[in-house]
């Protein structure tokens, strides 16, 4: 199987998951349809893993559609904090008017007082393939960086502002679309798809 110039399903209804897989695909020619364009409902992450998860999301978007998805599992691992909030990232955001990853960087700051600096941390990306048919395969990257406060920068989405990877001074916040997708857990997991089936 090859993804060039073919329609991707991304069983995912994060608008900025999906922005970012666009450009990362576009050189190749594929076309991205994320889940909650053609309608799909959310379903319930209930592992405690990102291949878990990423599993869950991809085989029930591939059982429902009749075609091949993509899922993506990721979240941010602070050591200071036992690797959390990790694969409950998103869950961090959640609160009164929906998710909010403002809420989410206060509470990791929040938690992180009394704890000594550097704050470092990894990003995590597993991308799951599922077929129709139950075969899957799984893809994962990572980047390691440090926390910073107060969060900079108005770019990307979810944790970034927080973000600075290692070897770098800006945030992911701060960096162009093209600058992070040159270094990101995302990026690094799509290579591997990518080098499976282009």
């Amino acid at each position: 199987m090859t993804l060039r110039g073919e329609t991707l399903l991304f069983a995912t209804h994060n608008a900025g998951k999906v922005e970012e897989l666009r450009q990362l695909l576009a050189p190749y020619g594929v076309t991205i349809v994320s889940a909650a364009e053609k309608g799909l409902p959310e379903p319930e992450e209930t592992e405690t893993t990102f291949v878990g998860n990423a599993c869950i999301k991809a085989h029930a978007a591939a059982k429902a559609t009749g075609l091949p998805a993509l899922a993506d599992d990721s979240g941010l691992c602070v050591d200071a904090l036992d690797g959390a909030p990790g694969v409950y990232t998103a869950d961090w955001a959640e609160g009164p008017g929906g998710r909010d990853f403002m809420r989410a960087m206060t509470r990791t700051y929040a938690e992180l007082q009394g704890k000594d600096a550097p704050w470092t941390a990894e990003f995590r990306c597993t991308l799951v393939m599922a077929w129709p048919d139950g075969r899957d395969e799984v893809f994962e990257g990572s980047v390691s960086g440090q926390l910073v406060w107060p969060v900079r920068g108005t770019l990307g989405h979810g944790y970034d502002p927080m973000f600075v990877p290692d070897g770098e001074e800006r945030t992911f916040a701060e960096m162009t679309s093209a600058e992070k997708n040159a270094l990101s857990h995302r990026a690094q997991a799509l290579t591997a798809l990518l080098e499976r089936f282009t």
